[in-house]
């Protein structure tokens, strides 16, 4: 009985946190993190140029939000299963770069973190932080920029 009474001070307590804008929004259940909620609006034509023009619609996004100018997104069976902006400002955590967002919205929307047979776009070259979480999500290829740079395999590597 006290177990489930302190369990409810604190889903009270993380209401009133939440109201208040006092939380993060990665802190925030996925329904409320912007652009993860709903179902993906899938390109007319599934080809690299509309995935690539995917990934900077999501760079533009994150500009708007006032972050930074990075976009990301994730590919499966030639549809789109994950896509982000930028959130390292929006959120205050410097992880939430594109890519590492894209994942995060890949994996949750998949029900797994196992991204075997997905192919990351993303706005720029990854960085090393971004290009080890898709080496460990299993992300098969990355492919980055305007011209659509075949960056191979994610791989691990010293920063």
């Amino acid at each position: 009985m006290h177990r489930h009474m302190n369990e409810h001070k604190n889903s009270d307590r993380r209401t009133l946190i939440r109201s208040l804008g006092l939380l993060p929004a990665f802190a925030l259940p996925a329904a409320h993190a912007a652009d993860s909620s709903g179902p993906i609006v899938q390109p007319q034509h599934a080809t690299p140029q509309s995935f690539m023009q995917r990934a900077f619609e999501m760079q533009q996004l994150a500009t708007q939000s006032g972050d930074q100018g990075y976009g990301a997104m994730l590919v499966h069976d030639g549809r789109v299963v994950g896509q982000a902006p930028s959130r390292v400002i929006v959120n205050s955590d410097p992880t939430a770069h594109a890519e590492t967002e894209a994942i995060r919205d890949t994996a949750r929307r998949l029900g797994t973190r196992h991204l075997q047979g997905c192919v990351m776009y993303s706005s720029s070259p990854p960085c090393p932080m971004c290009e080890a979480a898709a080496y460990w999500a299993g992300v098969d290829r990355l492919f980055y920029g305007r011209g659509i740079t075949d960056g191979g395999a994610p791989r691990l590597s010293r920063c």
